[in-house]
């Protein structure tokens, strides 16, 4: 064969080569920007949440918030939450403690008595 052919072989290969790597990077391009347009269309979706509406202690814990919502929520807000939550099981329990002692007769302390 001659030397002429040898170089023909070579140029053949090497552009179906370039060809097949230009394929798989435009391919891997493709892919790619679908993900980064999804990742976008999700972060919209979850970026929608609704503000925190001003409600009275109460009703803020009568509502139970989403399942999921802690992760978006601030730190800020999610201490105010666990602090309100926290002081209601405290009332709830100081009222039940002052009921029990009302019914058996026994003298209240005096940080349970409400002096509104």
């Amino acid at each position: 064969m001659p030397w002429w052919f040898w170089i023909l072989l070579w140029i053949a290969l090497i552009a179906l080569s370039l060809l097949f790597h230009l394929t798989l990077g435009y391919r891997l391009y493709r892919k790619f920007m679908s993900t980064v347009h999804e990742l976008g269309a999700a972060g919209k979706r979850f970026s929608n949440v609704a503000p925190g509406q001003e409600t009275s202690d109460l009703e803020a814990l009568d509502a139970s918030p989403e399942p999921g919502s802690a992760i978006f929520a601030s730190p800020e807000q999610m201490r105010h939450d666990y602090l309100t939550a926290k002081a209601f099981r405290q009332e709830v329990r100081r009222q039940r403690r002052v009921q029990r002692k009302a019914e058996r007769g026994q003298p209240q302390s005096l940080h349970d008595i409400e002096f509104r």
